[in-house]
């Protein structure tokens, strides 16, 4: 069986990056399965252990980052850490399905250096931060203490858009979806 691609996702907060790939994962021409990261944080409402993402206590996260079972892991917010473990990279890939990963800024750049040519690097634009800021007050998720963070995190991770293979903007859903769909049929075509 042929192993699938990585395709990498990010984004700052608020761009629309999940959004994207709940679209993209109807499309089942693209071949796509999902990588669920594993995190030290608490389940949100309605957050499943296994669906939105692996919650390992903290313990556990640095017992797993210490016998090399990520293949990227960040302390996303002070305390809380996100990672994808090697086993979900396997799991997708073995199966011949491309995996599509969502992970930050500084994880998908590791995970581009680590996978060279089998992955791309896909950097999710808002249309500007005022636009960002806006859909960030607009979820009435945040305090205004957090949405200074995440704005000024959103500021921070822009700076990074360069170092990804490719660039889109999420102006209108519809395009930019199609945009990155078309990305994917170019990089998983060229064996």
């Amino acid at each position: 069986m042929k192993k699938g691609k990585i395709i990498i996702l990010s984004a700052p907060s608020g761009t629309g990056k999940s959004t994207i790939i709940k679209e993209l994962m109807k499309a089942e021409d693209l071949g796509l399965g999902f990588s669920i990261s594993a995190t030290s944080r608490s389940p949100r409402p309605g957050e499943t252990d296994g669906r939105e993402y692996y919650f390992i206590t903290p313990d556990e996260f640095a017992r797993r980052v210490d016998a090399g079972e990520f293949v990227e892991w960040e302390e996303v917010y002070a305390g809380t850490r996100y990672g994808t473990l090697r086993s979900e990279v396997e799991r997708v890939t073995g199966s011949g399905l491309n995996l599509i990963m969502d992970i930050d800024v500084k994880g998908a750049l590791n995970i581009k250096r680590q996978f060279g040519d089998e992955a791309i690097s896909i950097f999710i634009l808002p249309p500007s931060i005022c636009e960002l800021e806006s859909r960030l007050r607009g979820r009435a998720t945040e305090s205004d203490e957090s949405l200074v963070r995440r704005i000024q995190k959103a500021e921070y991770e822009l700076g990074f858009a360069d170092s990804f293979d490719r660039r889109v903007v999420n102006d209108d859903l519809d395009t930019a979806v199609a945009e990155t769909a078309e990305i994917i049929r170019d990089f998983t075509a060229n064996d």
